[in-house]
């Protein structure tokens, strides 16, 4: 018992912060809204659309302003108040909800008007995710960030639990309308925990004042360290082709395994039960690792390949856990790998090129894979990702070695003579 509660304490720690309890406890809500919406506005394409190419088209709008402009949103969270950008990005974003649950709850919705709130959207998060990101470590004392950023990742894995299947329930029960509807109002404790938080607890690094050259100086910075690179890199390829779970699992529902909007959440819900195991899981550690984040690559490549291959709901149930749980783990080392290498001057700027790569991506990934799976089917739609996963992490491994072997390999400095 006493171990038990010693390991529960240290996967915890960052809960003894106020901040940080008010900050989690406010995503949680609005996570599983936001969650809520996506599940809800893939199923309301699809019955408009019929068509796997218009869900990639819905997610390629909604996350091409972070490809676009996510570095500048970096920019912009290192030169001003983070929580205070938090608390209007936040009541954007539960606006435009509004307005969706608004048009489908009158019945004239059409699918070029979610286009258009998609890539509204899309410019909000643009803005928040860097913010976002960069503000978890001011919550916490700096021996606790890697923590904080790892029950941040749970907190949003719990809202894949808990959203998706509320979704599929709302949907096959009252409509589809009122998911949208949930998802504004569930913005309403996050940005009441914003307004109870502490100020003078905040470890916040000093605003950066406006000057010429800070993006490119934010590129260079990442490019140059090798510690920042490989994280960035890895993020970047295997969210393009393997986090396109809101493409493949309608389909996946739908076609291949013939179900409802029910067993849609379900899939969801059981993927982020998964990832919420993945994410407590390193929150555990003390530190990011770059091995973790390499091992768990290849991990999810294998899990992927079984979720691409079951041959029936019940079992694509069970492998959709190691898969969701593997995605989280990497997801959560990169990040505090990031964090961990970071100056804090730099920080918002870093965390939005990991906003660019992770969510960024998704306008080049999801449309291919949305093709993909269109023409070859849903299974071949997560078999892609799984390859490219499985490739990815093969060449880090490699390249790792590879740095290895020569520093071993060179000729060691002469010592002068004393």
């Amino acid at each position: 018992m006493t171990r038990l509660r010693i390991a529960t304490s240290r996967t915890f720690r960052s809960m003894h912060t106020r901040n940080f309890r008010l900050y989690f406890f406010g995503q949680v809500v609005s996570g599983t809204g936001s969650w809520m919406q996506t599940i809800a506005q893939a199923w309301l394409v699809l019955r408009l659309t019929h068509s796997g190419v218009a869900l990639g088209i819905t997610l390629a709008l909604q996350f091409t302003p972070i490809l676009l402009a996510g570095a500048w949103g970096g920019v912009l969270a290192d030169r001003f108040d983070k929580r205070r950008m938090l608390v209007a990005t936040a009541t954007a974003a539960g606006l435009l909800a509004l307005v969706l649950g608004a048009l489908v709850a009158l019945g004239v919705v059409q699918v070029w008007m979610v286009y258009v709130l998609a890539l509204l959207l899309g410019c909000v998060t643009a803005v928040d995710n860097p913010a976002r990101r960069a503000f978890v470590a001011e919550l916490v004392p700096p021996e606790h960030v890697a923590n904080a950023v790892s029950l941040n990742s749970a907190v949003f894995t719990a809202a894949r639990v808990i959203g998706p299947a509320a979704a599929g329930f709302l949907i096959a029960g009252v409509g589809v309308a009122w998911c949208f509807f949930a998802n504004a109002l569930s913005f309403g404790a996050v940005i009441i925990a914003f307004f109870m938080m502490e100020q003078d607890h905040l470890w916040s690094s000093a605003p950066v004042t406006r000057a010429k050259g800070q993006l490119r100086a934010g590129f260079h910075y990442s490019w140059n360290n090798p510690a920042l690179r490989l994280p960035l890199i890895m993020t970047a390829v295997i969210s393009t082709f393997s986090f396109n779970l809101q493409v493949v699992l309608p389909l996946m529902a739908e076609r291949v395994f013939h179900a409802g909007a029910a067993e849609y959440g379900t899939l969801f819900a059981v993927t982020g039960f998964g990832s919420l195991v993945g994410a407590l899981t390193a929150a555990h550690r003390a530190r990011g690792s770059r091995t973790v984040m390499i091992g768990s690559a290849f991990a999810l490549g294998v899990s992927m390949l079984a979720a691409a291959l079951a041959p029936t709901l019940a079992l694509e149930l069970v492998v959709l856990v190691p898969m969701g749980a593997s995605s989280m783990v990497f997801m959560s080392m990169a990040t505090a790998v990031l964090h961990e290498h970071t100056d804090p001057a730099m920080r918002g700027r870093v965390m939005a090129l990991f906003a660019v790569a992770f969510l960024g991506s998704t306008p080049i990934g999801g449309p291919i894979v949305g093709w993909v799976s269109q023409v070859y089917g849903a299974r071949a739609g997560i078999g892609l990702g799984a390859l490219v996963a499985l490739a990815t992490a093969t060449l880090a491994l490699h390249g790792r070695h590879a740095r290895r072997s020569t520093l071993a390999e060179a000729p060691a400095m002469p010592v002068a003579a004393t």
